[in-house]
């Protein structure tokens, strides 16, 4: 069955609204297929343009490695020694009543620990005590794009295990400090225009007539309209969740990669740079499975059948995916169901890209399965 045939049947039998999906090596792209309606009356193609939310993770990530390979930063510089205000940060340990105790973290956060979701920030979509926290103080969403959302307690002291949230939003004030530059300049001079990924941007602007429409999945099993995307002109261009992209724009960051950190002659990494993006960061620590806190955003998130570790940038699997990924492929996705993997050992890579929630529900897991099947029967 060919990449389009199981588009179209997924979309047929309303696992996703629409898809598009691309698959690639080193060498380029070796299929491509798309369906269904991104908008109402515009059917998908490769030029739609997505909210890829947290797809966004991997280019805050390769930002930070930028300055790591250059020596002006290091895996184990401490967070506080680059963003004075992170020795405010005081870790949740409990509740009087409705009132958070709060006291301050025994370990001092790093970069990598920032790069890993071991920082000991959470979403509060996967943490209980973090959505407990911002009902009782009135503290804005994480993803509101405010400085105030840069404010939360610690979850965990830095280190001590995997969280997921929003520390690559500060791997983002990091490399904003250290470079001298907006956060937006670096990533538009350093990864943007190098790769000539000319339509991957931080806001929609010009994209209405390729913007994809965001649904959820409804009551009776179709989908309905939903409005989310990230804040437009935010106090803070957080590096976890902004940015918009296409299929082949985000192909062409993934392909990079797997050609040790050059595309078209044109070098963004050095070779040993894109190694220890690959590589396990975590210490012997490992990735937790994700308990949603509401269902209407996300389902648990417990992606592989083994255990996985993080990389610098992406989740890692450990074991080799049955007809699929091998073990070390590094891999994230974003929470409208915006999906990537890079395989370095089967010199294969991918993207599977829809706009619904919740996050990781049924439907849209048999349509990334099918696809990643297929790009490794090829």
């Amino acid at each position: 069955m060919t990449l389009q045939t199981l588009a179209e049947d997924a979309v047929a039998r309303q696992d996703v609204p629409f898809v598009v999906t691309m698959l690639g090596n080193a060498g380029g792209i070796t299929d491509s297929a798309s369906a269904g309606d991104a908008a109402e009356g515009r059917p998908a193609s490769e030029d739609t343009a997505f909210r890829i939310f947290s797809m966004t993770k991997l280019v805050g990530s390769l930002a930070a490695m930028i300055l790591i390979d250059r020596g002006k930063l290091s895996m184990e510089t401490e967070v506080a020694s680059v963003l004075p205000d992170w020795d405010a940060m005081q870790v949740l340990d409990g509740w009087d009543g409705d009132t958070p105790r709060l006291r301050a973290p025994r370990t001092a956060a790093t970069v990598r620990h920032l790069a890993t979701h071991r920082s000991g920030l959470e979403y509060e979509f996967w943490n209980a005590d973090m959505m407990r926290y911002l009902q009782a103080t009135g503290a804005p969403p994480s993803l509101s794009g405010t400085r105030a959302a840069l404010n939360y307690p610690l979850m965990f002291d830095p280190g001590e295990r995997w969280g997921y949230g929003l520390s690559t939003d500060f791997l983002g004030l990091v490399v904003e400090a250290v470079s001298g530059q907006s956060i937006t300049e670096f990533v538009t001079s350093e990864i943007l225009e190098p790769l000539g990924m000319s339509r991957t941007a931080f806001e929609p602007d010009g994209m209405e007539d390729r913007l994809a429409q965001v649904k959820a999945r409804g009551e009776d099993g179709g989908f309905v309209p939903f409005d989310l995307s990230p804040p437009p002109k935010p106090e803070v261009y957080g590096m976890g969740h902004c940015l918009y992209s296409t299929a082949p724009d985000y192909m062409r960051l993934l392909r990079m990669l797997l050609r040790g950190g050059e595309l078209d002659g044109t070098r963004i990494l050095s070779e040993g740079a894109v190694d220890q993006v690959f590589a396990d960061q975590m210490e012997g620590k490992r990735f937790e499975r994700m308990v949603a806190t509401v269902p209407a955003v996300s389902a648990d998130v417990d992606p592989f059948p083994g255990a996985a570790t993080h990389g610098f940038g992406g989740l890692i699997n450990i074991e080799d995916v049955d007809g699929g990924r091998r073990a070390g492929t590094l891999t994230w996705a974003g929470v409208l169901n915006t999906h990537w993997w890079a395989d370095r050992s089967a010199d294969k890579c991918g993207v599977v890209m829809t706009q619904t929630l919740p996050f990781v529900e049924p439907g849209y897991l048999r349509v990334y399965a099918e696809a990643e099947r297929a790009a490794y029967a090829a």
